[in-house]
């Protein structure tokens, strides 16, 4: 076990209980927001809303709004926390504040207007503070993990995050959705099963939340960045930007690089089971085996591939993933029928997952010694700023084509925008700041 005054503690033990938060943020990524709640607020408590906007469209827009604030407090946030030796607090408070929200949730009904404009409002308040807690959970990474062994801890931790969103979703379908109740007979009634679903969920992030807060050390202050206001965060902030620009611009493009290609990455899951359906013929059913399969196999990549990270670098990680999904693209395109969509899917999903991870890891390797909140944070806002870019080149490519089969093109596309700005990245070096 290692400890010094940077708060860094890189036992095995440490490492496996840092990772559990990755296991249970899935709670209010896979099952609130991508596949259970979401779902709930625009397929049944939002029919009782009259609008000329669909329900999923003010979803999207109470979401956007949320990236919006992401965009503006995430890089101030990891800041101040780097300046007053605060990270592991940061991480208690916004995980905290957002399990409360979760379970807020619980008050969520099908049976009025108000209910609906309530969700989505939830929702969005709920992902920023989930994300603010990110920032400084991504920014630990340096202190559990060592040069040497920084991939394989990515790795590890956000394989836990896939299989505990395979196994909470589980749980919540056969045990609270599925025949209207699940098999344990909830009432469907004002959406009880679905609210209960958000309750479980809150506990489950609770549950495997709680190690990090008590087993990752505190770091010390940063004498060097100052935190007497959120103004003068800001200024701080310029000045950072500035000096990275002139002392490393490698750092700047990677964060262009990363956000773009990451963007591309949540098309690949945002798209893909609408691709399944609407291209390669897939029952609704087979959908979700697959998007179990799927999560199961960017799983088994992220944690292979950590062990590459640690021997080659995190650019060669990526970019060999990122060129293996290009080209699963263009097969994807050309061939038909549920066959061909499990294998040569299924093989683009084992790539999401290492370009994910040594995302994470080249950052970690290249921020500043305590300056690691503040990078982090810089890196949520540039995937804020270009989130758009995956939804806009996918509809283009199939208004301009005709069909959502070309809009595999628009993915691929974003892709290989971010893999060439990472050609000009340089191999990850700590920048002095």
């Amino acid at each position: 076990m290692t400890t010094n005054f940077t708060g860094q503690r890189t036992d095995k033990t440490t490492v496996v209980l840092w990772s559990l938060w990755d296991l249970g943020s899935a709670a209010f990524n896979a099952v609130l927001i991508t596949f259970v709640f979401s779902v709930y607020l625009t397929d049944s408590v939002g029919k009782t809303i009259d609008s000329r906007f669909t329900p999923t469209t003010w979803l999207a827009i109470a979401i956007g709004i949320g990236g919006m604030f992401i965009a503006l407090l995430a890089p101030v946030i990891g800041q101040r926390s780097d300046a007053r030796g605060t990270r592991r607090r940061s991480v208690r408070v916004w995980t905290l504040i957002t399990i409360i929200i979760m379970l807020s949730l619980y008050f969520i009904r099908n049976d009025d207007p108000i209910y609906f404009w309530l969700g989505i409002t939830i929702l969005a308040i709920g992902s920023v503070t989930y994300e603010l807690g990110e920032v400084s959970y991504f920014a630990m990474l340096n202190q559990v993990s060592t040069e040497k062994n920084v991939g394989r801890v990515s790795g590890f931790g956000w394989a836990l995050g896939y299989f505990g969103g395979i196994f909470l979703l589980l749980i919540c379908y056969f045990g609270f959705i599925a025949d209207d109740g699940g098999y344990l007979h909830i009432s469907t009634e004002g959406g009880l099963n679905v609210r209960l679903v958000a309750i479980m969920s809150a506990l489950w992030f609770l549950v495997f939340g709680l190690p990090v807060m008590f087993r990752v050390p505190e770091i010390a202050p940063n004498p060097n960045i100052g935190s007497d206001g959120f103004v003068e965060s800001y200024k701080e902030l310029w000045h950072t930007l500035r000096r990275l620009w002139r002392k490393d611009r490698s750092s700047v493009f990677f964060l262009i690089s990363s956000a773009i290609f990451r963007d591309g990455l949540a098309g690949v899951f945002t798209f893909g089971a609408i691709l399944a359906v609407s291209v390669y013929g897939l029952d609704a059913g087979d959908v979700l085996i697959f998007g179990i399969a799927a999560n199961l196999i960017s799983a088994l990549g992220a944690v292979v591939c950590g062990y590459f990270d640690d021997i080659f670098g995190p650019k060669p990680v990526i970019m060999v993933s990122l060129v293996s999904m290009i080209a699963m693209c263009f097969i994807l395109y050309f061939v038909s029928g549920p066959t061909n969509f499990w294998i040569y899917g299924l093989i683009l999903t084992l790539f999401v997952g290492p370009a994910q991870s040594s995302s994470r890891t080249f950052l970690s390797r290249m921020a500043p010694p305590g300056y690691e909140g503040q990078m982090f944070g810089l890196y949520a806002t540039t995937g804020r700023a270009v989130s758009w870019m995956a939804p806009a080149a996918f509809s283009l490519f199939s208004m301009l084509f005709g069909g959502d089969r070309a809009g595999i093109f628009g993915i691929a596309v974003i892709l290989l925008a971010g893999a060439l700005v990472l050609v000009k990245v340089k191999e990850p070096t700590k920048v002095e700041a």
